[in-house]
């Protein structure tokens, strides 16, 4: 016989219970520890926030030099308007003058009033170019479809040889700066005519269209 023996019986018994109790033990204990992230995992999930975050901030940064572009361009195509808004005025007086003038005081003027009147027929037009140099442009409404954005109407002429609803007549001059109005032509509509068809296609051209046209 041998120095080892085989051990048998209650001992054994015993000592495999132990080792299956310690290995359970184990296992139990490591089940229950959280498993550790992995580190690279880690970085493509902060990566990936990042780079959300910095097309957030990208698209941000578009939105304002877009909005500051917008507000650079109408601060400079509007800030006359109040003041050409209180040069129409000085225009209309202008006009009215004029108006006042009887054709036949026109026609048998002596130099004097002659020179009277161009100088005022000058001073109107020099004012109206220098209020379009800045943006202010006349609407020429006669002949065109009323349109409530840029006319008010006054009053109603019958006349059934014209479409109905189209200008016929102004009574003060509208005014536009750029495409806003500084303010709307009063004016006299037709009524009587046929109503105005519509092109499907093409539609009708804006008091603006016209203009440029």
């Amino acid at each position: 016989m041998t120095d080892e023996t085989t051990k048998t019986g209650p001992d054994a018994t015993a000592a495999d219970t132990s080792a299956d109790f310690a290995q359970d033990a184990a296992e139990t204990i490591d089940a229950a520890q959280p498993s550790q992230p992995d580190p690279v995992e880690l970085l493509k999930a902060e990566n990936g926030e990042l780079r959300d975050r910095y097309l957030r901030l990208a698209a941000e940064m578009d939105n304002l030099r877009r909005r500051t572009e917008r507000d650079v361009k109408d601060a400079k195509s509007y800030s006359v308007a109040s003041f050409a808004r209180d040069m129409l005025s000085v225009a209309d007086n202008l006009r009215r003058t004029l108006d006042a003038i009887p054709a036949g005081a026109r026609a048998g003027a002596d130099a004097g009033l002659k020179t009277l009147i161009e100088g005022v027929e000058m001073t109107e037009r020099s004012m109206l170019s220098a209020l379009e140099r800045h943006g202010v442009r006349q609407l020429e409404p006669v002949g065109q479809k009323f349109d409530p954005n840029f006319h008010q109407a006054m009053f109603e002429v019958p006349n059934p040889e014209v479409p109905n609803n189209t200008v016929v007549q102004v009574v003060q001059a509208g005014f536009v700066i750029g495409d806003r109005v500084l303010r709307p032509a009063m004016v006299g509509v037709a009524k009587g005519g046929p109503k105005i068809v519509e092109n499907a296609e093409q539609g009708a051209n804006s008091p603006l269209d016209e203009k440029d046209a």
